[in-house]
């Protein structure tokens, strides 16, 4: 297990923040949920809870897939995946009210700003995460446990994965739309794309502290 710096971890919490704001903004704008945010939203419609309650739905799935991911693939889980799921619920909770607040009037020019705000955070906040390096979200977690349990590639994995969770959210009642179909489409490649950049500064960073 990789040993996490107190800079590797900062990063990290703070793409969970963003990740979190994300998919509350997302959510809230009603243009449709990611692939993730959609589970949470069907879990949260089939619990019977409030839209503001949004964070303890992600909470109750996040919990669940660790578990599972414990008695299956207990190697994936590390302090990065304590840092994501701790906080997680709070920060979803946070944006749908930081959204309020900035996008007070229900037009659709204010949900398309706060949808386009709610992907360039939750892509912006995977990329931290994933380059921080300490670990794998729950999500992420169970996608590499199925990739192991059937020998199979990892993005053909994640892609039928993400069609899964699009379906499941859906059929428990999640805001299927636009942004399900945009995220579907285009997430992978702008997280690798802002990943790459960031792994790229991190990495001139160090070689100039080290006088390379």
């Amino acid at each position: 297990m990789k040993k996490a710096r107190v800079s590797e971890m900062l990063l990290a919490a703070a793409g969970i923040v963003l990740v979190g704001t994300g998919v509350a903004f997302n959510a809230a704008a009603a243009l449709g949920n990611d692939p993730v945010g959609i589970v949470y939203d069907g879990i949260r419609n089939v619990a019977s809870l409030s839209p503001q309650q949004l964070g303890m739905a992600s909470n109750l799935v996040n919990v669940i897939l660790l578990a599972g991911i414990f008695f299956t693939g207990r190697h994936y889980i590390n302090i990065g995946t304590f840092i994501y799921i701790i906080p997680y619920g709070l920060f979803v909770d946070l944006g749908g009210k930081l959204y309020q607040i900035l996008f007070p009037a229900p037009t659709l020019t204010a949900q398309i700003a706060g949808a386009a705000a709610g992907c360039l955070l939750l892509y912006t906040g995977v990329a931290m995460y994933i380059t921080a390096d300490i670990g794998l979200d729950p999500f992420t977690g169970v996608v590499m446990v199925i990739r192991d349990r059937v020998r199979s590639k990892y993005r053909v994995v994640k892609v039928l994965f993400d069609l899964g969770c699009i379906i499941l959210g859906t059929l428990l009642g999640g805001k299927l739309g636009v942004i399900t179909v945009i995220t579907a489409l285009t997430a992978g490649p702008v997280i690798q794309f802002l990943s790459d950049l960031m792994k790229q500064f991190r990495t001139g960073r160090k070689e100039e502290k080290t006088g390379r």
